[in-house]
């Protein structure tokens, strides 16, 4: 069981929420915390490294920024070329995310997951064929959003 000091609790109610927007979130939120923004990322990273924090990232609000066409993409990779498939998926730029997920189901042989957002559907089938010729991808499904669902993060303070 990790205890905080009053300080601490207030970064992470700060960061478990949205970041400041501007070019110095750390340092904002070390402005109002009173503490220095090596503190910020101090706490943050000692969170990372114990296994408190498992993941932290930005949440991408695509549909703000008029890419409302999305698919998420599966494809049936050989786990021996995952590393470079992921790393032509991260090259292109309509894709925000990329995971590999191991299977287990002879009935879902899909591996390695894009993300992929255009501003049309042409746009999202323009990055599949990119995809397709820049690595050695095979089978793929592609499942398109039908309605994106509320997102939210945990809240411990």
């Amino acid at each position: 069981m990790q205890t905080f000091t009053d300080q601490e609790k207030a970064i992470l109610r700060i960061v478990q929420s949205n970041l400041p927007d501007s070019l110095t979130p750390y340092a904002d939120i070390a402005a109002r915390v009173g503490v220095t923004e090596k503190d910020v990322i101090a706490l943050l990273t000692r969170l990372k490294a114990n296994g408190a924090i498992r993941r932290y990232g930005a949440m991408i609000r695509h549909q703000k920024t008029d890419w409302v066409h999305n698919a998420m993409v599966a494809w049936k990779v050989d786990e021996a070329l995952v590393e470079q498939c992921g790393e032509c998926a991260a090259s292109v730029e309509n894709i925000s995310h990329v995971y590999y997920r191991p299977s287990k189901n002879p009935d879902w042989p899909y591996t390695l997951y894009t993300m992929i957002h255009g501003r049309t559907p042409a746009e999202c089938q323009a990055a599949i064929t990119k995809l397709q010729a820049m690595a050695p991808f095979s089978e793929h499904v592609i499942l398109r959003t039908v309605k994106e669902l509320k997102k939210v993060s945990m809240r411990y303070f």
